[in-house]
């Protein structure tokens, strides 16, 4: 049974140890010192994350790793380079003061070179057996020599992995993101899980999925929630190549993954490219975030994209600093359209609130072809309606025509009225939130 919190959850995500400028350090400075409490720096930026709209954190990786954070060293210790256990018990309190939940980035798939255990592996054989391969020929996480990929049959590896996920729960967390989830056996999943939800009955878990068949795995793997890959791909590719039918066939998806859990959706996070540089046309980017935020699922708000931030994943070393740049304090001094971008944003997210249904609801498409998608949204007796036009020309809607009735305008782009109407017309690369009257 899935916490009753999750049906309101909107998540702020944000990779620590880029916001606070802990890694990558400037080639021209000192890396980051272990006394230097950075972590600390996340809750400054908590008030902005409810002013969002949001009512959680999600973090990236916070335990001591020599790089990135996902080669962990330690997964019961605070990377030194963001501080200690004082810190991160102030972030929590500090988080559940403002009514703010924590999500905690997990890797249990793999670990760094400086893990203890892996360190004494090539001379211990009870360390080796933690470990998949052999001592000198260990496997290693999809080519990266640096991660040494874990026994998932060991069941000192479980054990483990339950502890740490207990240990950290029990420290104020409310949930994990389990990284790289799918490259993880799932038998390993349905063996740990029901023994930390035995101690944290309120605890979130979500794995890290990118193909396959989403609702098979979250069931086998005792999984609440699984990362929307198919539906992230459908919403840029779809708006860019002028083809709303790839984005019908993945909210068809959708709505089978609905009807098992609700999936983490997202335009962003912090190992793609910013929506604002992946859609060709700006105009767009108003469609992607109402897609977003009008069909089911649990959204999450990558750290920056509210500001209309861009920033390109490159396949090389070094590939992901631009989409996990240092943030300063707030508030972010913004220009006339990164102003644009966080009304919107705000606006948005509201309107997801005062509709909460929306997590389990699921999508009807109204019309349909390649510049055009009107679809409903519902669940149970509650519904919106929503109108995407990416033509060139007046997108003209005769309400009737497609069942309903009457309508209210809620929202859309040029600023409509708020008015009862039973014929809509959306501008071109327009857009129309509307609730059935």
């Amino acid at each position: 049974m899935v916490a009753s919190w999750v049906r309101h959850a909107i998540w702020w995500q944000v990779y620590p140890l880029g916001f606070v400028g802990a890694f990558p350090a400037s080639a021209s400075s000192e890396p980051p010192g272990s006394g230097e409490h950075r972590l600390r720096r996340l809750v400054g930026w908590f008030d902005h994350a409810i002013e969002l709209g949001a009512s959680g954190i999600a973090l990236g990786p916070i335990f001591a790793s020599r790089t990135h954070g996902y080669d962990t060293t330690d997964h019961y210790r605070i990377d030194p380079r963001l501080g200690d256990d004082a810190d991160f018990d102030y972030l929590v309190a500090e988080a559940q003061r403002r009514g703010l939940r924590i999500l905690l980035d997990g890797v249990f798939n793999h670990v760094g070179v400086d893990f203890l255990r892996y360190r004494k592996a090539r001379h211990n054989d009870a360390s080796a057996r933690w470990f998949r391969g052999r001592p000198g020929r260990f496997d290693t996480f999809e080519g990266h020599s640096e991660l040494i990929t874990l026994n998932h049959n060991n069941r000192e590896v479980v054990d483990y992995t339950v502890e740490v996920m207990a240990h950290w729960l029990g420290r104020g967390a409310d949930g994990w993101r389990l990284d790289a989830a799918y490259a993880v056996p799932q038998a390993f999943w349905s063996a740990a899980l029901p023994r930390v939800r035995e101690r944290h009955p309120d605890a979130w878990f979500v794995g890290e999925l990118i193909h396959g068949d989403y609702a098979a795995a979250v069931d086998a793997a005792g999984f609440d929630s699984a990362t929307q890959y198919e539906l992230w791909k459908a919403i840029w590719s779809s708006l860019n190549d002028d083809n709303f039918f790839e984005l019908d066939w993945a909210l068809q998806r959708h709505n089978d993954f609905l009807s098992s859990f609700a999936p983490l959706t997202f335009i962003g996070n912090h190992d793609v490219t910013r929506i604002a540089s992946r859609l060709e046309n700006p105009d767009h980017l108003a469609h992607a975030l109402v897609i977003l935020l009008t069909v089911g699922g649990i959204p999450t708000v990558y750290a920056g994209d509210e500001f209309g931030f861009r920033g390109v994943k490159e396949q090389r070393y070094g590939g992901d600093d631009a989409v996990r740049p240092e943030f300063g304090s707030p508030p972010m001094q913004l220009d006339a359209p990164g102003a644009r971008v966080w009304a919107l944003h705000q606006y948005l997210i509201g309107l997801r609130r005062r509709h909460s249904w929306l997590h389990a609801a699921s999508t009807t498409t109204l019309r349909l072809d390649n510049r055009h998608y009107v679809y409903q949204t519902r669940r149970g007796d509650d519904a919106l309606l929503v109108a995407l036009n990416i033509d060139d020309a007046l997108l003209r809607l005769v309400l009737p025509e497609l069942g309903i009735k009457r309508a209210q305008v809620l929202a859309g782009s040029a600023a409509p009225p708020r008015e009862v109407v039973d014929t809509v017309v959306v501008e071109p690369h327009g857009w129309r939130i509307l609730s059935p009257a």
